[in-house]
């Protein structure tokens, strides 16, 4: 009988990691550099490699788990689909308003980021549901139909009305009109995705999943007519925030739920290490080429919450500190996240001060110790003239390192410094761990924990790094790095559950 295996893959900003699993054993990883020009490449060339590694046929695949950071870019980047909102009359700029709260304490004049749907395609109709879900005002069709000229253009379309959640007919009439008239935008009605009180987050929900809608169904189309022309037949299940995997399909239909699915496979492998080792109470640090990741895990339980911002510089749910970024109120695992990886560029403010992040190197050009082209100081630089990094090689060889190029690289910040080009470099580590020691506040201290009462695990290709130094100015006495560090997010992969989580408001 032919040995069947499940394959996991997980792309990250500067690497695409691979694993490899037999009924519940990890076969075999691998590690390559990511092809953001399509993502899709390297997770088909990183499959083909390791299972060739294994001399096992392509057609022995049941299942390609993955995690992808699809969705998050189309935000991060603003490359996401053109969007209009059609809303109640009187609801233009419920986007615009938010809550009011400003993230950043000095800041009166800090300055909120653009909504996703700017306000030229944001429109108005006539209609009107009470908050115990009886008609006030009947949906005005006709001015729905007069919209539908000036809707062509936009490749994704959201609908959010007041009230929907106690009465969705409204909305689903204009979406029937809506769906006849534009087949081929991308359409999300807050009813069908967050069917619960609250009206900016349901509305910001509705329009980041209309957003994200295009770009996720182009890539998972992309990924699978790629897995299928190499003969990989096996079913494409992806993975969610929350922390479950879910059919392709689906996912294209509410793709809000995999914003945060990279992050939320290494929690869920690490709460399977934890659970070996006998450490109950966690705070895991996710490190790799682009993000650091923060998440808590208490008496074995990961933290999850719906309550949950993406964007703004730092991705978290703290209460504390809202405001920066865009509203999702979907069920995530509880996760921090900051620009500081192994490929963030060093800079300088006006002040002078060096800074690490959040802009990357990423995959192309990477960081100037590839010799692939960068030439800009990253944190990877800076490891390598500390000698943190192996001076020829990582990933087992199949990234060629070279140091002359990062001390090169470091050299413009050593004379702005007016230091060694080993004094820079500690000065770069410092600023990086000083911007992850945000992202493990913001998942403990702002939430009354003590991190000196859990163990730290670190993994990716950075976490390892940075553990001992971040442990210490944190008086954390235990440091964790499991086995696999590296590619530990395609090891989570392989140990989530199939999940589908529903909401349904009940206001009694």
């Amino acid at each position: 009988m032919q040995k069947r295996f499940r394959v996991a893959a997980d792309i990250g900003g500067t690497f695409t990691d691979i694993a490899v699993f037999s009924q519940d054993a990890l076969l075999a990883t691998w590690k390559l550099p990511s092809t953001p020009d399509d993502y899709a490449r390297a997770v088909v060339e990183g499959v083909c490699a390791v299972m060739r590694e294994l001399d096992a046929p392509l057609g022995a695949i049941d299942e390609v788990l993955h995690g992808c950071t699809v969705a998050t870019n189309a935000i991060l980047e603003k490359r996401g689909a053109k969007t209009a909102l059609v809303t109640t009359r009187g609801f233009r700029d419920v986007l615009e308003f938010r809550r009011i709260r400003i993230p950043r304490l000095y800041q009166p004049l800090y300055v909120k980021p653009e909504p996703l749907a700017p306000r030229e395609l944001r429109f108005e109709v006539g209609e009107r549901v009470a908050a115990d879900g009886s008609v006030v005002t009947p949906l005005n069709e006709a001015e729905v139909r007069e919209l539908i000229p000036r809707l062509k253009g936009v490749e994704a379309i959201a609908v959010a009305f007041l009230h929907s959640y106690a009465n969705p007919a409204h909305e689903r009439r204009a979406g029937e009109i809506l769906r006849a008239a534009l087949p081929e935008a991308h359409l999300t009605l807050s009813s069908d995705i967050l069917p619960e009180i609250r009206e900016y987050e349901r509305t910001s929900t509705a329009v980041i999943n209309a957003y994200v809608g295009p770009p996720v169904a182009g890539y998972i189309e992309s990924l699978e007519r790629q897995l299928k022309d190499r003969g990989i037949e096996g079913r494409l299940l992806i993975m969610q925030s929350s922390g479950g995997v879910l059919d392709a399909e689906t996912v294209k239909r509410v793709p809000a739920r995999i914003v945060e699915c990279g992050p939320a496979a290494g929690v869920i492998g690490a709460a399977r290490q934890a659970a070996r080792s006998g450490h109950a109470d966690l705070i895991t640090l996710d490190m790799g080429g682009t993000t650091a990741k923060t998440s808590m895990i208490e008496k074995g339980a990961i933290a999850r919450t719906d309550e949950y911002e993406v964007g703004g510089g730092i991705s978290l749910s703290s209460r504390l500190v809202k405001g920066g970024g865009y509203a999702l109120k979907l069920p995530v695992i509880d996760i921090s996240e900051v620009g500081a990886g192994g490929g963030s560029l060093v800079w300088f403010d006006k002040g002078g001060a060096p800074k690490v992040g959040p802009r990357s190197a990423g995959a192309v050009p990477g960081p100037a110790c590839y010799g692939a082209g960068g030439m800009d100081a990253t944190v990877t630089d800076a490891n390598v003239v500390l000698g943190f990094v192996n001076p020829r090689a990582l990933a087992g060889g199949s990234v060629p390192i070279d140091a002359s190029l990062a001390r090169k690289a470091l050299a413009p910040v050593a004379e702005r410094l007016r230091s060694s080009a080993e004094d820079a470099a500690w000065s770069v580590f410092v600023v990086a761990c000083a911007n992850m020691m945000r992202a493990v506040k913001a998942v403990s201290t702002y939430r009354g924990r003590d991190p000196r009462d859990c163990a730290l695990m670190a993994f990716g290709g950075n976490g390892g790094i940075f553990a001992c130094e971040l442990a210490r100015q944190l008086q954390m006495k235990t440091v964790l790095v499991p086995p696999v560090a590296g590619v530990f997010s395609a090891y989570g992969l392989g140990a989530a559950p199939m999940a589908y989580s529903q909401t349904q408001g009940y206001l009694r």
